[in-house]
């Protein structure tokens, strides 16, 4: 992965020219049941305490985060075949 494909967000306390600041990045990855011409699908971010989630067709509307833990559960939990 090359690092423009990161989402960059420079730190609130940046000072108003932006040089003198870190910045972090997030590596967003969208499922492989994603459908490309629509983009009818969530992308997930992972960090090491928080795991993002956000809507692919909205990326700058609110996105979910939950804990590795909560992630794990999840992912599970839908994974599982269940009858209706």
């Amino acid at each position: 992965m090359s690092t423009t494909d990161l989402a960059w967000f420079k730190s609130s306390y940046s000072s108003g020219s932006g040089d003198d600041c870190v910045e972090v990045a997030l590596a967003w990855h969208r499922s492989s049941h994603s459908n490309n011409v629509s983009n009818a699908c969530v992308e997930v971010a992972a960090c090491p305490s928080i795991v993002h989630i956000r809507d692919s067709k909205n990326k700058q509307a609110a996105q979910l985060r939950l804990s590795p833990g909560a992630w794990t559960s999840f992912i599970s939990y839908a994974g599982q075949s269940r009858s209706l």
